[in-house]
């Protein structure tokens, strides 16, 4: 894990570096710059909490209400942040940029700037806890250069540099939008989510078909804050939550590597997750659905007596989700998924609606990660 005792100390201003070779190294500020900020004005957490649908979830530790407003320059809120780089996949530069800034390019990205600002403010502690814990291990894995931290694409977080937030937002006629995403940093300053004292891997997707997904279903290792829960609050508000795609038999079957094979008629989920029955005819081979997961998804399927799992059928097809019902029809393979992503950790569409019936961004993601607790940054890096 990174120790943050051997950085410097002082914080270079915004700045972009030209890949590779000659950029100059990067600097991030030691803890002690944000210990002189007494626990930063802004904070998410509410006083109180009421309890999750459908749970008995204990409420987390009183913490000080945010002010809605930015601090005005010089006071403990605008204190030095640790920094991020950046490496921007399309020009290839490096952006180098307080945490909190990054945090606000991250929701750009990441979140329509419609949704509920409490589902911002919970996509504002997720992508903030997904970096920290990379800057404290030390982790550049996916990065082209060694001088980032993290990359923009989806292989970390999508990303909005500075550059394009200015011209194509505060200048580009979403000026109003771009305040809120800061707002929803700012009411979350520094807070970041952790299980047993550690920044925990705050993984995210789009929508769900209504259940997210056991870790150890799509990477097979467990993670015992990322279980499964139900997540009915997208249903009704996700656009296109089922996607119907249309293949060629000699296309799908070419993608899954069976060329010289047939598919039945029929195989999959139903709507409601129950596995449908397979038909056949004598020039079809079987499928069958061996077995699902916990999150409704399919988990293991034989398909002309190979096994694939959901996973693979999802990536060897392009398929949105592992949640999929299939037929045939004339000449054609229909598949039609649920949901929209990997289904591990918190659901965007199911946080906009828990936010839309009242939850608090403390209430979503205690509900999304299962057992974690709340801590700023400064007080983890002072450990």
């Amino acid at each position: 894990m990174r120790d943050f005792r051997y950085l410097k100390r002082q914080m270079q201003k915004r700045r972009l570096v030209r890949r590779p070779g000659s950029a100059p190294r990067l600097r991030r500020l030691a803890p002690a710059a944000w210990l002189a900020a007494p626990l930063l004005a802004g904070l998410l957490l509410p006083l109180a909490l009421v309890p999750l649908r459908g749970g008995h979830e204990p409420a987390p530790p009183a913490v000080p209400r945010a002010t809605a407003s930015p601090a005005a320059p010089g006071t403990a809120a605008a204190a030095p942040q640790p920094e991020v780089s950046v490496y921007l996949s399309q020009s290839g530069q490096i952006e180098t940029l307080p945490l909190e800034d990054y945090v606000s390019g991250v929701l750009a990205a990441e979140m329509p700037a419609d949704f509920e600002l409490e589902a911002l403010k919970a996509q504002a502690v997720a992508a903030r806890t997904f970096i920290v814990r990379r800057l404290m291990a030390g982790d550049h894995s996916g990065v082209p250069v060694p001088e980032a931290d993290v990359s923009d694409t989806v292989s970390h977080q999508a990303y909005v540099s500075l550059a394009t937030l200015e011209r194509d937002w505060e200048h580009g006629g979403k000026s109003a939008a771009l305040a809120k995403l800061r707002r929803a940093a700012l009411e979350t300053r520094g807070v970041i989510m952790t299980y047993k004292g550690q920044p925990i891997t705050a993984s995210f997707f789009a929508s769900s078909g209504g259940y997210t997904e056991n870790s150890e279903d799509y990477w097979n290792f467990a993670v015992p804050y990322l279980r499964s829960v139900a997540s009915p609050w997208e249903l009704a508000i996700t656009p296109n939550l089922a996607v119907t795609v249309s293949f060629s038999t000699s296309e799908l079957l070419s993608k899954l590597g069976l060329e010289s094979k047939a598919l039945p008629a029929s195989a999959g989920l139903s709507a409601t997750g129950k596995v449908k029955p397979v038909s056949s005819s004598s020039s079809a081979l079987p499928a069958v659905v061996l077995s699902l997961t916990d999150g409704h998804r399919v988990k293991e399927i034989s398909i002309g007596g190979t096994v694939f799992t959901g996973r693979e059928v999802r990536e060897k097809l392009g398929l949105r989700s592992s949640q999929f019902t299939w037929k045939r029809q004339g000449g054609k393979v229909l598949i039609t998924t649920y949901g929209n992503g990997h289904g591990v950790g918190m659901s965007q569409w199911g946080a906009n609606g828990m936010a839309k019936e009242g939850s608090t961004a403390t209430q979503i993601l205690k509900h999304y990660y299962s057992g974690i607790s709340f801590t700023q940054v400064s007080t983890l890096l002072k450990k």
